[in-house]
């Protein structure tokens, strides 16, 4: 190849001298002339290969089932390919054409050659683009942060190719330029701090599977509660129910606290967690007409049956002097309300019952006695999930007076003044 190229650029000279020409002017002539057919036969081979490369892979994405080629031809792969073809013949006959003019020989393969390496890197990321874009088709790949390590491996290859590019344009020998950019390691280390630590951090992202693309995340410290639309390797971002979008620098995510929904997404049921409190001077034990009355409730009055009794025998047994409601063991308007509360959770639609479900009391407060709700509902949707809670608590609020209780209110600004 290079015995070819060197008889197409060096039979003009001869030729020119034949003639009578002068040497500086035959010198200068040819010089002209095989610039002009270098330009027209790296056009053509351009041309040429452009041609058959994309034709060739146009009609083999056609024929494959395979989705990688199709996307090598979106990300014009082919073409930059055929642009380098050109490019290396250019290269390899700058010496031959400028032998007689070493300064200029030295400057054009110095520029060929650095752009030779920038192509080359260019395809190199027109391939991995391709690749990403492949790999986000396969449902276990679509949520992998496949665009942080494509750029790590894309700095590490521009890093590489930079070193090239130094080491050629001011003729220094790579290895004594890999010594020179150990010596300032520590000012890269400073500059590229954010990617250092990106990288590390995305890496115990993926390999302890903490964030995936699609995830519902909540990070307090940056204000972001919405689903997470894109990894890369300095920044999280998340796209809010509010239609804002958060940036998050990667490495928060394995430094700092933050919570993913996932779990309870992937669950079978969406936990509902929520109290009311109950004024702790409405709590009582209950009366025999209280209770035949309360029997009129269907969820419970089997329940009253079974309980009053239980506790009558106990009494009897226990000869327990009843003229004082306080002695033995008694019904009250809280517990009763409670067992309503658990049959009316289990008799509801929404809410799975294979799932942990119960009405429980908590630790006394200053405001009263919180009563607390404990299930899971079946819909995870936002707004059904909403629906199904306040749908609950409505009935729960709405029933509380059924059973002689209050619920607990600050009062308000003119019922103070009232009372003092």
């Amino acid at each position: 190849m290079y015995k070819i190229i060197e008889k197409l650029f060096t039979f003009l000279y001869p030729i020119f001298r034949k003639w009578g020409l002068g040497s500086s002017f035959a010198s200068y002539l040819s010089l002209l002339l095989n610039i002009a057919i270098l330009c027209l036969l790296a056009y053509a081979i351009y041309i040429v290969f452009r041609l058959v490369l994309v034709t060739v892979m146009m009609v083999i994405a056609q024929k494959t089932k395979t989705k990688f080629d199709d996307l090598l031809v979106t990300n014009k792969t082919a073409k930059y390919i055929a642009h380098l073809i050109p490019l290396l013949f250019i290269y390899k006959s700058v010496p031959i054409i400028l032998e007689r003019y070493e300064y200029w020989e030295g400057v054009f393969g110095k520029l060929v050659g650095i752009y030779i390496v920038i192509l080359v890197l260019w395809i190199i990321r027109t391939i991995f683009n391709a690749l990403r874009d492949y790999l986000k088709l396969k449902p276990r790949y679509s949520d992998k942060p496949i665009d942080s390590f494509i750029q790590v491996v894309m700095i590490v290859l521009w890093m590489v190719g930079i070193t090239v590019i130094i080491s050629k344009l001011f003729d220094i020998d790579q290895k004594e330029l890999l010594t020179i950019l150990g010596a300032v390691s520590a000012v890269i280390i400073l500059i590229f701090r954010d990617t250092i630590l990106g990288f590390v951090s995305s890496v115990q992202v993926s390999i302890n599977d903490m964030v995936r693309i699609g995830d519902w995340i909540t990070m307090d410290k940056f204000g972001a509660d919405g689903d997470v639309i894109e990894i890369n390797l300095a920044t999280v971002k998340v796209r809010n129910f509010d239609n804002t979008t958060t940036t998050i620098p990667t490495y928060s995510l394995s430094s700092d606290s933050f919570q993913n929904w996932r779990g309870m997404l992937n669950s079978d049921g969406r936990r509902i967690k929520r109290h009311i409190l109950i004024k702790a001077s409405s709590i009582r034990f209950l009366e025999e007409a209280e209770l035949n009355d309360l029997k009129k409730i269907h969820l419970i009055s089997e329940y009253i049956d079974t309980r009053k009794l239980e506790i009558d025998n106990y009494n009897f047994i226990n000869k327990v002097d009843k003229s004082l409601a306080l002695n033995g063991r008694n019904l009250t308007n809280l517990g009763l309300f409670r067992k309503y509360i658990t049959e009316y959770l289990f008799n509801y639609p929404g809410l799975n019952q294979d799932m942990l479900m119960l009405c429980r009391q908590l630790q006394s407060t200053s405001q009263g006695i919180p009563l607390e709700v404990y299930a899971f509902s079946h819909d995870k949707r936002f707004e059904n999930y909403e629906y199904i809670m306040s749908d609950i608590f409505d009935h729960i609020i709405a029933a509380v007076p059924y059973f002689d209780l209050e619920i607990f209110e600050l009062p308000s600004h003119g019922k103070i003044i009232a009372d003092e």
